[in-house]
């Protein structure tokens, strides 16, 4: 692995995880109590021995920069790091990223800086754990000079992703979300396992391992291709041996707010998809150094607990509760992603950092919580109802947003008391 760069996509404003990424860039939202999206690349590359990792962000990328430098720092006795590259004028491009393919192409001159045969393109909004030595020797075995991950899928589910056909292991056709009506024939072998589940179709995964002669001829060749999927991938199935690596572990794509509460309320369920206490492929983020969660005479059910974290004579059932959380007493939350706080609520605002943000994080007592996504260092006051609603769907609010029937509080929100959402 010692010849290959891996590139993460930090993707660009974030409309769909809005009012999320609001304030951050999207690989830098909280995931999981105490992760961050962008952890999950960087650790499976981490787990998978690569270690020379570039992020490509232009939008809100300050505490993603902050996050990284605080958590990844490889020692001074191997070529380690972990850079992102933002959006810059140079005098090959006056523009920001204006895609996938773009931004890689824009960042070509800071990759060739550094020894390399193979470019391995990640996404920064994935939940999901893979062992990338598997699928360069995959790749190097197929002789291919680009490999798409991919995955089974059923035909509910194609329509919603870049479905290829294969044959022999190879790429022969490339079809971009196709119609529900334009499935039949667009099934590829897969294992009896996935058949039986009736998951015949592949869906790319978004992830492609690149030799580095083809990926940097592809994109001086299609100078106003903007896109991998829609663009620059079909080019190479007509040009070049282009393999397919299926994978059939958990995946999901997080980048909507509907696909990103459900990956965190999966995470608190008893058997979960992705295991975060797998000691073989840790999962790496910011060691804190942060107290252990306290819980008071309180009933706590299927739900993960952030350090530092204080519950009073609370019910938690099915959700999610950040790092340094205080819920009070007498207080319900269900089906909830709490993400937390930056500081203690009960701490003398003059003296914490940072400065911003209500002065007392948490939940006030006596309230309900339930089907929502409460963002980092929100104020809920006493007695406060915030419930989802039978056929509510889209909402943009003063203090509060509707997103797929999820109510989201946005991040340093202050809910007053007898609040009723």
């Amino acid at each position: 692995m010692d010849e290959l760069l891996a590139v993460i996509l930090g993707g660009g404003a974030g409309k769909r995880l809005f009012p999320l990424t609001m304030r951050r860039s999207k690989p830098a939202v909280p995931l999981g109590g105490k992760y961050r999206l962008i952890d999950i690349p960087v650790s499976n590359c981490i787990n998978s021995d690569i270690h020379r990792i570039f992020v490509l962000t232009q939008y809100n990328s300050a505490s993603l920069n902050r996050h990284i430098a605080r958590t990844f720092q490889f020692d001074r006795f191997r070529e380690g790091f972990v850079t992102v590259l933002a959006a810059e004028q140079t005098p090959e491009s006056e523009t920001w990223f204006q895609g996938t393919a773009d931004a890689v192409r824009q960042s070509l001159s800071n990759l060739r800086a550094h020894r390399h045969s193979h470019v391995l393109i990640l996404s920064g909004d994935q939940l999901y754990s893979m062992d990338y030595r598997k699928l360069m020797k995959h790749h190097l075995d197929s002789g291919a000079g680009v490999t798409l991950a991919t995955i089974p899928v059923n035909a509910e589910d194609a329509p919603s992703f870049g479905i290829v056909r294969t044959e022999d292991g190879l790429i022969t056709e490339f079809y971009e979300k196709p119609a529900p009506e334009n499935l039949a024939g667009k099934e590829s072998p897969v294992s009896e396992e996935m058949r039986n589940q009736g998951r015949t179709f592949l869906a790319s995964m978004g992830i492609y391992m690149f030799d580095a002669e083809v990926l940097q001829t592809l994109l001086a060749g299609m100078p106003d291709a903007n896109d991998f999927g829609q663009e620059i991938i079909p080019e190479a199935i007509r040009k070049h041996p282009v393999a397919s690596y299926a994978f059939e572990g958990y995946w999901s794509d997080v980048g909507t707010v509907q696909s990103f509460f459900h990956a965190n309320l999966m995470l608190a369920k008893r058997y979960p998809g992705y295991d975060i206490y797998n000691t073989m492929a840790p999962l790496y983020t910011n060691a804190r150094m942060l107290a252990p969660a306290k819980v008071l005479s309180s009933y706590v059910e299927d739900s993960l607990i952030g350090e530092a974290s204080v519950i009073v004579n609370s019910r938690i059932s099915n959700s999610v509760i950040g790092i340094r959380s205080y819920i009070g007493a007498g207080t319900t939350v269900e089906n909830t992603v709490f993400m937390g706080a930056d500081y203690y609520a009960w701490h003398d605002p003059r003296l914490r950092n940072p400065v911003g943000g209500p002065p007392s994080p948490g939940i006030g007592d006596g309230s309900y919580i339930e089907g929502a996504i409460v963002d980092r260092n929100v104020q809920i006051g006493k007695r406060c109802v915030i419930k989802r609603r039978e056929g509510v769907r889209h909402v943009d609010a003063e203090n509060y947003f509707v997103r797929d029937g999820i109510i989201v509080i946005p991040k340093n929100a202050h809910i007053p008391d007898d609040t009723v959402i």
